[in-house]
């Protein structure tokens, strides 16, 4: 799969997209590394698949259920 870098995200696109801060994923990228990304020279960019799997491994059937849970 051939991937165009103008499908890739900037890291206030991504955190846009997600509603998140982009403070969180500078964290997340630095501490868990729970997304991947993309980094050309210094720059960093994430792909729309990659956060939308993220999302999908968000998802939980009840307040009980810890998976993806870090502690």
């Amino acid at each position: 799969m051939q991937q165009s870098i103008s499908n890739l995200l900037t890291t206030r696109d991504a955190a846009a997209y997600l509603r998140l801060s982009e403070s969180w994923l500078n964290k997340d990228r630095v501490l868990t590394g729970r997304i991947p990304f993309v980094r050309i020279g210094r720059a960093v960019r994430y792909r729309q698949h990659d956060l939308e799997q993220f999302i999908a491994q968000c998802q939980h059937l009840s307040t009980s259920d810890r998976r993806g849970v870090t502690q």
